[in-house]
């Protein structure tokens, strides 16, 4: 670098200009750009910091929930939601780590990409990981699930449950099923029977597609994106009248 050709250009005294005393202005004032990239990175700090621990946005990415929840939609999950003392309940729609129970086990991914994927799907700018899964809880640690009565409803504890959330044309199941949840997990199905891998799915591996209640990620409490899909996701009726032998008892809205 030419340093003396640069001095003589900017004059004979390597001294700032002292002006009316307060000194060159650049000094004093950081840039825009400045200010609005530090505005930037405390705005993601916090956005990543609140899906760790409260609110995590999350990318549909297929149809096994419709037409509850759509591919493309961004739900948003409460993880707070089973923190604070409550348990999953029956006719929650919930997020959870599918890994040994609905997929085996694997090694651990490549260290950065798992960390760039976990920011992307943190912000829901991206697809969830491979193992994540949203489906509804249909039964809940102690209760008894069948498939079907004569009309073709799923029964839970003896209580046929009429599901006005399934998708239309769909039947509650084309698989006939008897199971007992186990205590501490869950039996999940989609809302879209005849696109969905759920529970069902699973009857005959380690576990019987039963989700351990401790691989729930969080309860998806609002759809907040696209615009015109925005709304919050109320606890169905249906399961109001069973009776209870889990932490699911009590139906009714959630907020």
């Amino acid at each position: 670098m030419d340093t003396g050709n640069q001095s003589s250009k900017r004059g004979h005294s390597s001294e700032p200009d002292q002006g009316d005393g307060r000194g060159p202005r650049f000094r004093h004032s950081p840039g825009r750009a400045g200010r609005l990239g530090r505005a930037a990175a405390v705005g993601a700090g916090l956005v990543l910091v609140a899906a760790v621990f409260a609110v995590q946005p999350f990318l549909i990415p297929s149809g096994s929930m419709e037409n509850t929840l759509r591919v493309g939609d961004r739900v948003l999950v409460n993880k707070l939601a089973y923190r604070l003392g409550g348990s999953p309940s029956r006719g929650d729609v919930v997020v959870f780590d599918g890994a040994g129970s609905f997929d085996p086990v694997r090694d651990p991914s490549d260290p950065v990409s798992r960390v760039l994927r976990g920011a992307g799907s943190a912000v829901g700018l991206v697809e969830p990981g491979e193992t994540d899964y949203v489906k509804r809880v249909i039964g809940v640690g102690g209760d008894r699930v069948t498939c079907c009565d004569r009309r073709g409803r799923i029964t839970v504890n003896g209580t046929p449950v009429t599901e006005a959330y399934l998708y239309p044309g769909d039947t509650p199941s084309r698989v006939p099923f008897d199971i007992v949840v186990p205590d501490g997990r869950l039996w999940m199905m989609g809302d879209h029977r005849d696109r969905s891998r759920d529970s069902r799915d699973h009857l005959g591996e380690a576990g019987g597609g039963m989700v351990p209640v401790e691989r729930v990620v969080g309860r998806v409490d609002w759809i907040g994106w696209p615009y015109g899909r925005w709304t919050a996701l109320q606890r169905p009726a249906a399961f109001a009248s069973v009776p209870g032998s889990g932490a699911g008892a009590v139906g009714g809205e959630h907020g």
